[in-house]
């Protein structure tokens, strides 16, 4: 029992630098475009540079 003394602060400051690092990628702008990045692999830019 007196191994939760040490065990619930650890995950209490793990949960607490994990919704710091969630929030801190919210902030920077890490989700705002969500079907970007699905819209730019089917795109095929490859033609457009062979083409020149």
């Amino acid at each position: 029992m007196s191994v939760l003394i040490y065990l619930i602060p650890i995950a209490l400051f793990l949960g607490g630098l994990g919704l710091a690092a969630f929030m801190w990628s919210v902030k920077s702008g890490q989700y705002d475009d969500l079907d970007g990045a699905a819209q730019r692999i089917l795109l095929d830019d490859d033609l457009e540079d062979e083409a020149d």
